[in-house]
């Protein structure tokens, strides 16, 4: 199982091209289908002009915050006799470093001249003589001529690069030149990142604590404590809760966090994770119940095994619930198109046959703590909302759901004031939509 972070952006990579030929591939308009809700008809008339001007400026400004100049598409130019990096070379900001592979393979000349420049940074030759013509020492642009080919390539072997910007997560791209022969190669500018490790302990009480949201559901929720208890005596429980009026909780090993009083599904679930400290959490519903088939030890196995993996979800009830996720980012106009596609799969996840790869699963999964604090609950949704979460995570989990992983549902209880609060109401739903419009730059959603 190659992992993401292998992978990740090796497309880019490919091989060099021309300067002259380089360019930026225009997004063009994403089409909706029948099915897909427009998202600027839930903006009411007279604010839409605003609002497209707003969205219009946040996203340019969201592109050149994120965007780290590494999704610039490099072709390799044919029989090129020039040598360079393709893949992997990566310095430190404003620190100095040799620029590895750089050389030439050609025939007999009087004269070899190369050129090379860069746009964030200067390139500096060492060992350079009084007796070798080296122009631009420390400048952004730099002239190497020599008679010999075996005394430039010793030239090019000791050129270093030294960025003259400070940034995290970027990159630079460097034209080097011989003769009529052209070739651009990236270099990564990066921030050296510690790691954050989270100790896993001895057993899965160490590893793993359960996360529940709950609201004015005591009875169902009492009943999943117990239930939990029955199998995991000693595991943590942290509990979100936004009822009316707080009734107690009896329990050992339970954390729970009182919210002020409706403030919602999303919100309650930052609130629980926010508060985890193991390596894994299982989100529950507070009307779940654990049984025989409820192995948490099972879930954190498959993470183990394959640690690219973010989430791995169940089943409820043996109902699965998952779904893959299409996008099509769209023109910088009208922004993007997105559906979901109930019950369909990536691709089986090797070695394991109950389990399959997808881009959303049912609220009973076992998530790397950290990968889901980098993504996050967006609080602004507290009514009806789980497929947006995922939505904001597409690209950055990697998700997994697994049938023969499962969890109980406690028989439905008609809650009135439950109910009330639960139930999406229209002016709820059109407020959701403008707000993809807004957050998610899309021009329609397919649910």
């Amino acid at each position: 199982f190659i992992s993401k972070y292998t992978i990740n952006l090796l497309i880019i990579y490919t091989l060099s091209y021309s300067k002259n030929q380089m360019g930026n591939f225009d997004h063009t308009s994403c089409s909706c289908t029948g099915k897909g809700v427009v998202l600027k008809n839930a903006i009411p008339g007279d604010q839409l002009d605003e609002v497209l001007r707003r969205r219009a400026e946040e996203y340019r400004k969201q592109q050149n915050r994120t965007n780290t100049n590494l999704d610039v598409l490099l072709v390799a130019p044919s029989n090129s006799p020039l040598q360079y990096p393709i893949h992997g070379f990566t310095v430190e900001p404003l620190t100095k470093s040799l620029i590895p592979g750089l050389a030439v393979h050609a025939g007999t000349r009087e004269l070899y001249k190369v050129f090379l420049s860069v746009s964030y940074g200067n390139l500096l030759v060492d060992g350079a003589t009084e007796t070798d013509l080296v122009v631009g020492q420390g400048q952004n642009a730099l002239n190497i001529s020599t008679t010999c080919v075996d005394r430039l390539n010793q030239l090019l072997s000791q050129v270093s690069y030294t960025s003259t910007i400070y940034r995290i997560n970027t990159r630079d791209l460097a034209n080097f030149t011989f003769e009529d022969h052209a070739v651009t190669f990236p270099i990564i500018i990066k921030r050296s990142s510690m790691p954050v490790l989270y100790d896993p302990g001895t057993d899965i009480n160490t590893q793993v604590t359960v996360a529940t949201k709950t609201f004015l559901r005591y009875k169902e929720l009492n009943v999943l404590i117990e239930s939990i208890r029955k199998y995991y005596k000693d595991i943590k429980i942290i509990i979100a809760d936004d009822s009316l009026n707080p009734e107690r909780v009896n329990g050992s090993n339970i954390e729970r966090y009182i919210m002020p009083p409706a403030q919602g599904w999303f919100a309650g679930r930052n609130l629980a994770v926010s508060q985890v400290t193991t390596k894994y959490f299982l989100w529950v519903d507070d009307d779940f119940q654990f049984n025989s088939e409820t192995k948490i030890e099972s879930f954190v196995e498959i993470m183990e095994a394959v640690p690219e993996l973010d989430i791995v979800g169940g089943a409820v009830n043996n109902n699965q619930f998952y779904f893959k996720l299409v996008y099509e980012s769209g023109d910088m106009e009208e922004g993007g198109c997105l559906s979901r596609v109930f019950n369909t799969t990536h691709q089986a996840l090797p070695s394991y046959p109950h389990c399959s790869l997808v881009d959303g699963v049912v609220n009973f999964y076992l998530a790397r703590t950290d990968s889901v604090r980098r993504v996050g609950f967006d609080p602004v949704l507290n009514r009806v909302a789980h497929s947006e979460f995922f939505m904001d995570g597409l690209g950055e989990l990697l998700v997994a759901s697994c049938g023969n992983i499962k969890i109980g549902h406690q028989a439905q209880v008609n809650h009135n004031t439950y109910s009330e609060y639960r139930t999406q109401k229209k002016t709820d739903e059109r407020r959701k939509l403008a707000h993809h419009f807004f957050k998610n730059h899309l021009k329609c959603v397919e649910y």
